[in-house]
C-alpha cells in the first residue's frame, strides 16, 4: 500500500530545490557585500546571479508539469538523466564565489580558505551524486556549506568590527588629547581674566564658552555615535568666540550654512576650523577671513572650511605625519563612521580650502 502520493513527492522536492536556490542567492548577495569590489563588477555579478536564479526557478516550476529533472513513481522520488542541469545554478554561483574570493587581495588568508573550502564541498557533492546516482547529497551539502560559511563570515565580521571600534576609540582619544592643549587653556583663561574688571558680563560669557568647549572635548572621548551637525557647529562657534576674545578683529568669520540636517562624527569639523585659524589666518599679521559653508548634493552633504591665510604647498606636506590636528585620525573617523572623505586644496599666499563630504 502506498502512503505517499506522487504529487506530494513532487511538491516536496520542488519546494526543497527552490528554497535551496534562494539560500544560494542570499549567500552570493552576502558575499558581494562582504568583499570589496568595484561598483561596476558588483552590479554585473549581481545581475548574473539574479538572472540565473530566475531562470532556474522557472525551470523548477516547469519540471512539475514535464518531469525534465525529476518525478515520482509509486510515491517514490525519481531523478532523470538531466537532473545535473538543475544544479547548474548552484555550481556556477559556488564557482564564482570561489574565484572572486581566492583572487581577492583584500581578503585574509583564512577568509580565502573558508570560501574555497565550502564552495568546493557542494561542487564535489554534485559530481559524486550524479556519477553514483545515490541520495540527494548535493543539496544537503549545499545547505551545510552555506550555513557553516555564514557562521564563519559572521564571526569574522564581528572580529573585524570589534577591531574597528577599538581603533576608532583610539583615534578619538588621540584627537581629544590633541585638542585640549595646555597653551590654549592658559591663553583662554588669561584672556578671560583680563576682562573680569573691564567687562564682567563679557568675561562671564567667555567663561561659559570656555566651560562648554572643555565639556564638548571631554564628552567626545567616549562618544561613539554620530551627532547632529548643528551640535558640532555650536561648538565651532564657541571655539571661534574664544579665539576672537584674544585676537579681536584679526579673525573674521563668514557663515554660509545652507543645510544642517545631517550627522557627523563628534569633533571632526572643529579641529579643521582650528587649524585654519592657527596655521592660516593668524600667520598673517593683519589676520584674515574664515568661511564655513554647508550644502548638499544628490549623494552627499558637504562642509567647506576656507581661509585666506598664508596657505602652503600641498606637495611639501606629509598629512599622515601632521601633528597639528591629527588629520589622519579625522579622516579615519569620517570614513569609518559615515563613509565620508576629506579633500584639501591650498596655495601659498592665497589660503586653504578643506572640503569634507558625508555620504547620504
Amino acid at each position: 500500500m502506498v502512503y505517499t502520493s506522487n504529487a506530494y513527492v513532487i511538491a516536496f522536492y520542488t519546494i526543497f530545490y527552490i528554497m535551496n536556490n534562494i539560500e544560494v542567492l542570499l549567500l552570493f548577495k552576502y558575499m558581494l557585500n562582504y568583499v570589496e569590489l568595484e561598483t561596476k563588477t558588483i552590479r554585473a555579478l549581481a545581475a548574473v546571479n539574479i538572472t540565473l536564479f530566475v531562470v532556474f526557478i522557472v525551470l523548477d516550476i516547469v519540471n512539475i508539469f514535464t518531469g525534465i529533472f525529476f518525478g515520482a513513481e509509486n510515491g517514490e522520488y525519481q531523478r532523470s538523466k538531466t537532473m545535473i542541469v538543475a544544479q547548474c545554478y548552484q555550481f556556477v554561483i559556488f564557482a564564482t564565489i570561489f574565484f572572486v574570493a581566492v583572487f581577492n587581495k583584500k581578503l585574509l588568508l583564512r577568509e580565502k580558505i573558508a570560501f574555497a573550502t565550502y564552495c568546493m564541498l557542494p561542487a564535489v557533492a554534485i559530481v559524486v551524486q550524479n556519477v553514483f546516482k545515490g541520495y540527494a547529497i548535493a543539496y544537503a551539502s549545499i545547505i551545510f556549506a552555506v550555513e557553516i560559511l555564514f557562521l564563519f563570515l559572521n564571526v569574522q565580521k564581528n572580529i573585524a568590527l570589534s577591531k574597528e571600534e577599538e581603533k576608532n576609540k583610539e583615534a578619538q582619544i588621540k584627537l581629544m588629547l590633541s585638542q585640549i592643549q595646555p597653551h590654549f587653556v592658559y591663553n583662554s583663561l588669561s584672556a578671560i581674566s583680563t576682562r573680569i574688571t573691564i567687562d564682567p558680563d563679557k568675561a562671564q560669557e567667555a567663561l561659559d564658552d570656555f566651560t562648554e568647549y572643555l565639556r564638548h572635548n571631554l564628552s567626545s572621548l567616549t562618544e561613539t555615535r554620530l551627532i547632529h551637525f548643528k551640535e558640532e557647529l555650536k561648538y565651532i562657534r564657541t571655539y571661534i568666540s574664544l579665539e576672537k576674545l584674544r585676537f579681536n578683529d584679526r579673525i573674521n568669520v563668514v557663515y554660509d550654512i545652507r543645510t544642517e540636517d545631517f550627522s557627523v562624527p563628534p569633533l571632526c569639523i572643529q579641529p579643521i576650523v582650528e587649524n585654519a585659524i592657527k596655521h592660516g589666518i593668524l600667520k598673517k599679521l593683519e589676520g584674515g577671513t574664515l568661511t564655513i559653508s554647508t550644502y548638499e548634493t544628490n549623494s552627499d552633504y558637504v562642509v567647506e572650511i576656507a581661509d585666506d591665510g598664508v596657505g602652503f604647498c600641498i606637495d611639501a606636506i606629509d598629512f599622515e605625519e601632521n601633528k597639528h590636528i591629527g588629520l589622519n585620525n579625522i579622516k579615519y573617523r569620517i570614513d569609518s563612521m559615515c563613509h565620508g572623505t576629506i579633500n584639501i586644496d591650498s596655495k601659498e599666499g592665497e589660503g586653504t580650502k578643506v572640503v569634507v563630504t558625508f555620504a547620504k
